[in-house]
């Protein structure tokens, strides 16, 4: 009687499950900055990031970026649905934490760089695999 031994997972469906981890964690974090800027009143708001009182507006445009993001590293992926626009998300989320660091340090905030950055490489991951190592099969 012979036994298999069990076989590892292939690299590549690793890699597809590392990017679909990171596009979870981008959506779950950005949808949860566009509620904080978007459905939470002002006054709770600035409890957790101060700069919203002062840029109302900017907290506003922010929020909707965010909700866009949010919803346009995911859905159109998980729906298979134009996935491309996930790839599309995936950049403007770079430019968005690009500019968002930029914001922070002319504030003196450098206290959340390091959260820019995460959301910055977990972006460009998701770029880089999705353009590249493991891009969405094409709609039939």
């Amino acid at each position: 009687m012979t036994t298999t031994a069990p076989q590892a997972t292939p690299p590549r469906k690793l890699l597809g499950a590392f990017l679909w981890l990171a596009q979870l964690a981008l959506a779950l974090v950005l949808l949860s900055g566009a509620y904080m800027k978007l459905g939470m009143p002002l006054e709770e708001a600035v409890k957790n990031v101060p700069w919203v009182g002062e840029l109302p507006g900017l907290a506003r445009f922010t929020g909707v970026v965010d909700l866009l993001g949010g919803l346009g590293i995911l859905l159109p992926a998980l729906l298979r649905i134009q996935p491309r626009l996930s790839v599309l998300a995936a950049v403007g989320i770079i430019v968005l934490q690009l500019l968002a660091m930029g914001f922070h340090l002319m504030r003196g905030e450098a206290m959340v760089l390091p959260m820019n950055a995460v959301l910055l490489a977990l972006a460009a991951f998701v770029l880089w695999g999705r353009t590249r190592a493991v891009p969405f099969a094409s709609a039939r």
